[in-house]
């Protein structure tokens, strides 16, 4: 649930048999609450990362355009991550960064430097369910995924991509989300997010992401290599492709400042 994905990434690590063995009880809400902390604790610890990646635009009569950036994170204990940005190609968008500051209890924070204009552009907080950069994901898909800005419910036990998964319902107690809820579907081998269902403000079916190519780095931490956003109201898709993770690079706080986004290369 930290990933651009996104918005959501996860992953501290039990051993599988003993992963396998977790129950997790009580009433709905309590028992989605449990499934989400479990899969929060079980992506702590990887400190920071880069990655390099491809971004397919794909529009409704199933033209392709490309774009390829490189994503920097930082982890944070006791708030939201940190996360950079930043486009290398087509030509028009190389140069533009975007940074974005996670919190828990307030809401996120999020920067653009646009080169054409050579300043730094702050997104506003009720803007977050705008497109990024013309793709299907939304501002606020890019967040890292933190328990307290959600409320959950378990709704049932399904099978996707040949996982046994979890079935919960989350939904955001943060001001302004573009979503009245998601659905979403987490492996219960790994607790990692299998799909998620996006539902507008009107409760619609507006998105549906999905997650292929799972690589385990440094022997716990899982990343999706192959995602995919279908907008099911536009017929539009964005395919996310990633190359392998870099992790405990010596990334810092001075490698994610406003100063920094016209810095990144």
């Amino acid at each position: 649930m930290k990933q651009l994905l996104s918005a959501l990434a996860l992953t501290a690590l039990l051993p599988l048999n003993v992963a396998t063995a977790i129950e997790h009880t009580g009433t709905p809400a309590e028992k989605g609450l449990s499934i989400a902390k479990e899969a929060d604790a079980r992506n702590e610890g990887w400190v920071d990362s880069e990655a390099s990646m491809t971004m397919i635009l794909r529009n409704r009569q199933g033209q392709e355009s490309e774009r390829e950036l490189r994503i920097k994170s930082l982890e944070v204990t006791g708030d939201g991550d940190k996360s950079m940005s930043i486009f290398d190609t087509p030509k028009d968008v190389r140069g533009t960064a975007m940074l974005t500051f996670s919190h828990v209890k307030e809401a996120d924070e999020q920067w653009m430097f646009l080169p054409a204009v050579k300043r730094v552009k702050r997104i506003s907080s009720k803007n977050k369910s705008g497109p990024f950069m013309g793709s299907e994901f939304a501002f606020e898909d890019l967040s890292s995924f933190e328990v307290d800005k959600y409320s959950y419910q378990y709704l049932k036990d399904e099978k996707v991509n040949g996982q046994d998964c979890f079935v919960v319902e989350v939904k955001p107690e943060y001001e302004y989300s573009g979503y009245t809820r998601q659905i979403l579907w987490m492996d219960k081998s790994e607790y990692r997010v299998q799909k998620v269902e996006y539902y507008d403000r009107k409760n619609a079916l507006l998105k549906t992401q999905t997650f292929n190519d799972y690589r385990q780095y440094l022997g716990k931490f899982w990343r999706a290599h192959d995602i995919k956003m279908v907008n099911h109201q536009t017929g539009k898709s964005t395919d996310l492709k990633w190359g392998d993770y870099a992790f405990k690079v010596g990334l810092d706080e001075k490698d994610f400042t406003k100063n920094s986004l016209k810095r990144a290369k």
